[in-house]
């Protein structure tokens, strides 16, 4: 039981007994007291006010004296600012609290709920960039947090391997490449296939200048493309399985899906089942032929099919074109249809950028409106703002992204220049290697989980590994000093764990406050669950480690003479740690023990 579900239960007994007004108390209308005014946590009187005949103060201040009467050991005093009744507990309970193990107040059992998480969805014709590492690494936390609530969660990927973005990559290594393979170039996968998408971009663009020059319109030049027209033609031929294009298909996807991997494992993520577009998008096209059957769709004179969602305040949708070929609503539908049928999970949850949000009101529509599926409500769209930079919008068919390994790489030398210019780490090559690689990403992974999922956001590498500030190493050196702390204590042969405060004594206020956060823990990870919002731990943590380093430059420990403030101090400072380090686990970011 929460203190406030036991504060609830105490007011709703109150109520029964001064005013005969049986009432049941929501305890989340017990907030935290705001910090301009004195107390732990403010009940608001004035919905009880008609009910009881009294006024807000009089109600408020009549609660809190029975509170002060009948629970001397939990309420140690009150105060009431017009209406609003504010509540000090005791010290014991807090103290208490400090005391009591890790996991009781921050792990859930399990509940038996499924969940299921779509993240990174890369297309197999370039390199992750650093959109994909927002992605990713909004995937993974949200998936962490989730678990960390007792739901099962199943993380998968879908592969974007086919589709007409694919095939100009194919025609232009086809035409361009010289067979060259990452084995004999030395690059990796990835970036050789991007290379390929890159060089068609400019021979397109190339094509249609000339054909502008010629008098024809932009629109005219895009119709009589060559390129255009053989990339299609490779299209259709991959789906009619023509060998030879299939043949240069598997070949160039297996270099991109070996560069994937590389990259995968340095940012830290994993999946437990991986889906593929050519896989999923026949399914796809069966579900459109009998919503066809059925009258949820429509053919059009060319032979291409479409849904009608006015009525629903759209418009018409595309579902296959006139060729007969998928588009991305196809296959989305394949696949949802897939997914419920293997595991039926509470929720799927797609994680992609909010220029994605028509698409995810139209699939949603489909299922549930047109299609009538149980399972097209359980579809959450976690839209997630744009990564800006200073120089403008990423283009990948211009070569303009950044990249995930090259920025990956880049924040690991800012964080080996960031220590060295600092001069405080005493480390030989492996260990500085290591230090360098968990501060430089965990600045990286902090410095985007921080912003709220749904704001744009500027990356700026140098601000991200500032040691001052909201940023990850800051909070990561917090952690290495409690643990230094620490060490200190068990040199000492100083006992702390599992201390018995049995003589009362006041708490000092920062000792008090960082209690207070510490005990939010569980209430501030519910609601990253429920918002699906990992910037919520992200800033918890942040106010965590802000606030012990207060705690620490105020308050005594070693100096301390009474051996029991001593040893509630230590076990805050040991409680603080593990909080921190549970916490940044969460967002997929290690901590070191000693800096």
């Amino acid at each position: 039981m929460t203190l406030q579900q036991a504060l609830a239960i105490y007011i709703q007994n109150i109520l029964l007994e001064l005013y005969d007004y049986g009432v049941e108390i929501d305890s989340n209308l017990i907030q935290k007291t705001k910090k301009e005014f004195e107390g732990d946590y403010t009940f608001v009187a004035f919905p009880y006010v008609k009910e009881v005949r009294k006024s807000p103060d009089q109600l408020a201040t009549e609660i809190g004296e029975k509170l002060t009467e009948k629970c001397p050991d939990f309420v140690k005093k009150f105060n009431v600012i017009k209406g609003f009744l504010n509540i000090s507990l005791q010290d014991a309970i807090w103290y208490g609290v400090c005391g009591m193990k890790y996991e009781v107040w921050g792990e859930e059992g399990r509940n038996g709920r499924l969940y299921m998480i779509e993240y990174s969805s890369p297309n197999t014709n370039k390199p992750l960039h650093l959109g994909h590492i927002r992605n990713n690494l909004l995937g993974n936390a949200v998936a962490n947090i989730l678990e960390a609530c007792g739901n099962l969660v199943i993380r998968v990927n879908l592969v974007n391997d086919r589709g007409i973005h694919i095939c100009k990559s194919m025609l232009a290594w086809q035409k361009f490449g010289k067979n060259e393979t990452p084995e004999s170039t030395g690059v990796k996968g990835d970036h050789l296939v991007g290379k390929y998408y890159v060089i068609f971009d400019k021979e397109l663009k190339k094509e249609i200048a000339a054909l502008i020059a010629q008098g024809f319109s932009e629109e005219e030049a895009q119709k009589k493309s060559h390129c255009l027209h053989e990339a299609q033609e490779m299209l259709r031929k991959w789906e009619e399985n023509d060998a030879s294009v299939k043949n240069i298909w598997a070949q160039m996807n297996g270099w991109v899906y070996d560069g994937f991997e590389e990259t995968y494992k340095r940012l830290g993520i994993h999946f437990d089942k991986i889906y593929y577009e050519s896989n999923t998008y026949l399914l796809g096209k069966q579900i459109v032929e009998e919503g066809l059957k059925s009258g949820a769709f429509y053919q059009k004179p060319d032979g291409s099919v479409w849904v009608d969602l006015s009525d629903n305040g759209l418009d018409e949708k595309l579902l296959l074109r006139s060729d007969g070929t998928s588009v991305y609503m196809t296959q989305d539908l394949g696949t949802a249809q897939l997914r419920y049928d293997e595991y039926h999970p509470k929720k799927m949850i797609y994680v992609v950028g909010n220029e994605q949000n028509y698409h995810f009101d139209v699939l949603k529509l489909i299922l549930d409106k047109k299609l009538h599926k149980s399972f097209g409500k359980a579809i959450e769209h976690l839209s997630y703002g744009m990564v800006e930079l200073p120089f403008g919008k990423m283009k990948s068919r211009e070569g303009t992204v950044v990249d995930a390994d090259d920025l990956m790489e880049e924040m690991f030398q800012e964080a080996k220049a960031t220590s060295e210019a600092l001069g405080k780490f005493n480390f030989n090559e492996k260990e500085a290697s290591t230090l360098y690689e968990m501060l430089g990403l965990g600045a990286l992974k902090y410095f985007i989980l921080k912003v709220d999922p749904k704001k744009n956001m500027l990356f700026n590498p140098e601000e991200s590994i500032d040691f001052n500030g909201n940023t990850a190493p800051f909070i990561q050196y917090t952690h290495a000093r409690i643990k230094s702390l620490l060490r200190k204590a068990e040199e000492n042969a100083i006992v702390y764990k599992n201390a018995d405060f049995s003589t009362d004594f006041i708490l000092e206020n920062p000792e008090k406050e960082l209690i207070k956060l510490l005990y939010e823990y569980k209430s501030v990870l519910l609601n990253a669950a429920e918002t699906l919002s990992p910037a919520l731990i992200a800033n918890y943590i942040f106010e965590l480690a802000k606030e012990f380093n207060r705690f620490y430059q105020e308050i005594p420990i070693f100096k301390e003479e009474n051996a029991q403030k001593r040893a509630l101090r230590l076990q805050i400072a040991e409680n603080c740690a593990e909080k921190i380090k549970k916490s940044m686990k969460l967002l997929g970011i290690e901590v070191p023990e000693r800096m």
